[in-house]
């Protein structure tokens, strides 16, 4: 590739990038929940409710040139590309990525210590996104960063590597798979167009090629669940392949073609398959409500309303998924704003960042992640391990408690530019009379007075900060 084609590429990646923030195919989550009935998935659930924090890593080809994900090789209108280049010369140019993908300072010791510091908990990691390109050692393609440039490196299979580094820090591990794969002949096959995010072939016609690609999913799969230790969570994305029967108006809103077969992958099977190798297994089949979807995952935005059954807010820390040069963070506070109010209706915050081409994660990523971690190392009680409370939210103040509904705790989220005030007034959460109330960040009692129902803390001098957690004894 000439050099004025490279510069081409390069302002196209911006532009497409850029365009992404406007996609209309944003998921968000089903209108129903259904519960588990399975013991061990319920004891597994209630685990990961404590957790509240976690890390999701996108990591893979669309690296190298610093696009979003895979979106750029999908042909739909929300996609913008240079007119100049053809599509299929485009496909081209980002498959063969794949050639160069040589991530020499590969670092998930970096990753974990990094999410560690910030409060994290557990971790989602893309061992495939919708390009099929293999962030594992997979046996059913060639297509993967264990048979490129990477190839000899000691910590080729990635997957495994990462979730070793992360489980060592105590991380719930989560394995993220997407359902459809771009690069596979079995899902869009070369014989016609790729014209959306669809397979691009009637099933009906041909069911045998379906087949393969139901054998190729499932078999991937299984090496996940089967070759890289405990996995306490399968997040499977790619929403539109589901049985056809499945398909709502939340789907159709997401303004793709819906074709007229069922892109049913058989989740029945798989789940047995992984729950067999892992037992208690979450199975988080975003978008297809029912028991494979044992919590909604709404995604880069926060529900309205308190939800009493479990879910995440998947967001990025930048403005995209993966790495992305000169991509402009949220501030330290605005995440923990967010986590406060995710936590207080119910759910938990995975906070998405991308890893360089090189391995190592942006060092204006680990600065956000450290600050964001001096907040929760003070006042995380108010967080881990919480559930809601009826009365959730006055004003800038939100309520969470304590699995045993003994503590309270009251969580005051200040307004940027607002100094901390010498008192704070909240309704609608009482604490037991005659006990004390305690600002979590220093552990002492503060003065507080029941005047008609509105609680009032007058606060000593204390440092700036997010937001100030207080904890008292429920009624």
């Amino acid at each position: 590739m000439n050099r004025k084609l490279i510069i081409v590429f390069a302002l196209l990646c911006c532009f497409v990038f850029s365009f992404a923030q406007e996609r209309n195919d944003i998921m968000q989550q089903s209108a129903t929940y259904e519960w588990p009935k399975d013991q061990l998935v319920k004891d597994k659930l209630d685990q990961w409710q404590d957790k509240k924090f976690g890390m999701i890593i996108h990591w893979g080809l669309y690296a190298i040139p610093g696009i979003i994900e895979s979106w750029s090789i999908c042909s739909e209108d929300w996609i913008e590309r240079d007119s100049t280049v053809s599509y299929e010369n485009y496909k081209k140019w980002y498959w063969d990525f794949s050639k160069q993908f040589n991530p020499t300072k590969f670092n998930p010791e970096q990753w974990s210590a990094a999410g560690k510091n910030a409060g994290m908990k557990y971790l989602v990691f893309t061992t495939k996104h919708h390009d099929g390109f293999a962030m594992f050692d997979t046996k059913q393609s060639d297509f993967s960063i264990a048979k490129g440039p990477f190839a000899n490196n000691p910590k080729a299979d990635v997957a495994k590597y990462v979730f070793d580094a992360f489980r060592k820090d105590g991380f719930m591990i989560g394995a993220y798979f997407s359902k459809p794969d771009w690069h596979s002949q079995y899902y869009w096959w070369q014989k016609y167009a790729t014209a959306d995010r669809n397979n691009n072939y009637d099933i009906r016609k041909y069911p045998w090629r379906w087949n393969k690609f139901k054998d190729f999913t499932y078999n991937q799969i299984s090496e996940l669940m089967n070759n890289y230790g405990s996995v306490d969570i399968l997040w499977l994305d790619g929403g539109w392949v589901r049985p056809l029967e499945t398909v709502n108006e939340e789907v159709l809103s997401w303004g793709a073609n819906i074709p007229k077969w069922s892109q049913d992958i058989d989740m029945p099977k798989i789940a047995a398959m992984a729950r067999k190798s892992q037992p208690g297994l979450l199975m988080v089949d975003r978008t297809v409500h029912g028991p494979y979807e044992n919590y909604q995952t709404p995604e880069q935005r926060i529900p309205e309303k308190q939800l009493d059954y479990p879910w995440e807010s998947c967001m990025t820390l930048g403005g995209a998924w993966g790495f992305v040069p000169n991509d402009q963070y949220k501030s330290s506070t605005e995440v923990v704003h967010k986590l406060v109010e995710i936590v207080a209706k119910g759910g938990s915050l995975l906070l998405g960042v991308g890893p360089k081409p090189d391995g190592t994660l942006p060092e204006q990523v680990t600065h956000q992640l450290n600050e964001i971690g001096k907040w929760t190392s003070k006042n995380g009680k108010a967080i881990y391990g919480t559930r809601i409370t009826k009365h959730y939210n006055d004003g800038q103040t939100w309520f969470t408690q304590s699995k045993d509904a003994k503590k309270i705790f009251a969580i005051y989220c200040l307004k940027p530019n607002e100094s901390v005030p010498a008192n704070l007034k909240w309704k609608g959460n009482t604490p037991k009379k005659g006990s004390d109330i305690r600002l979590l960040s220093t552990g002492k009692k503060i003065k507080w007075q029941n005047v008609n129902g509105e609680i009032i803390v007058s606060l000593p001098k204390i440092e700036q900060t997010a937001a100030l957690a207080f904890e008292f004894t429920a009624p």
